[in-house]
Formats: C-alpha cells, structure tokens, sequence
C-alpha cells in the first residue's frame, strides 16, 4: 500500500474526526487525550481535542490511503503532552525531557498490519523536522519473540523505532523501553 501523511490541524480535522468517530472515539472514548495535562472524560474528549487543534497544542501525522484518513501517531512537546505510563520508573533514569515526545498510534481496524503506524512514524518525524527538531523519545512496547495484544501497541512496536534509527536508552517496564532520536530541523 502507498500512504502519505498530512499533519493534524484543522484542514485536516474531519478526517480524525470521521476516523475516530468509525472507531467509537477509540479506547473507551480518548480521542487521543490521555497523554495531554488534562482529559475531560469519554463525553468531553472530542470537543476537548478539537479546541487544542484548533490552537496548535495538538500535533499527530495523519495517515491517508487516498481521500481517507487511515491512521495516525501523536507526537508534542514534552508540556504538551506530560502523562506518559509508567511516570516512576521514567524519572528513576530521566537525565534530561526531551524535545518532542511521540505518545501513542491508532490504526483503522481494516488497515491494520498493513505498515500504517510505520508510515505515520515517518511522517511525525518529517513533521517534527518542519517543526524545528530536537531529541525525541517514545516508550515502544518490544514485541519481538512473542505475541501481544494491540492495547499494549498503542506506543508501537519497539523494532518499528529501531527501523527508523532510534536507539534504546532505558527499560521503564517487563518490555517497555525508552527510545531516542535527534531529529535534524528542516533544511538544517
């Protein structure tokens, strides 16, 4: 399959929108909340993510097959998104935050498997280099060797991080990893 990306703002928000929408506002209802400072609960969810596009605090790499709208990756400054799991072990080894996080993905049920989180990692690092680089960190799930549940992918796959270039730093879970990249500014 040929993918591109676009990032989340508000040309593209009814496309998130109708995507999440397909999906019964994934997980319970998130719209991709959990990790910003605050939630608002499943029912104020929506209107709080669009109120946060609309501002620019809001940042993911969309995922298009065609005119539709097939997946994402989240990604933000580290204040833009401050809820991270496993906050005690992360601050047992933290030297520095870094620039950028990249917090979770979401595929299209259909699509899944088909290389649409590896196609919107790409393009939240391509969008984080428009955006003016800097480290980036992610806490994938290693999955190698052994099956897992997507729920527990909803950071990625710890190989997909590794094809892309970033490098372990840290174990923050059983098979939970910090992982961290420099991403070069645009033209830089």
């Amino acid at each position: 399959m040929s993918f591109s990306t676009k990032p989340l703002d508000m040309t593209t928000w009814p496309h998130f929108a109708a995507l999440v929408e397909r999906h019964n506002g994934v997980w319970g209802g998130c719209w991709c909340m959990a990790f910003h400072a605050k939630g608002v609960g499943a029912a104020g969810n929506r209107a709080a993510k669009e109120a946060l596009v609309r501002e620019g605090r809001a940042h993911a790499a969309l995922v298009f097959d065609g005119p539709d709208c097939v997946g994402w990756c989240q990604f933000g400054p580290t204040a833009e998104l401050p809820r991270i799991k496993h906050q005690r072990a992360y601050r047992e080894g933290l030297t520095a935050l870094p620039d950028w996080r990249i917090t979770c993905f979401f595929s299209d049920k259909a699509r899944r498997g088909k290389g649409v989180a590896a196609a919107a990692l790409a393009g939240a690092l391509t969008e984080i280099g428009r955006l003016g680089g800097g480290s980036v960190e992610s806490y994938p799930e290693d999955a190698e060797g052994r099956s897992v549940a997507g729920v527990f992918l909803h950071n990625g796959a710890l190989a997909m991080f590794e094809a892309q270039g970033f490098c372990r730093n840290r174990r923050i879970g059983k098979y939970r990893w910090v992982v961290e990249k420099m991403v070069a500014a645009e033209g830089g």
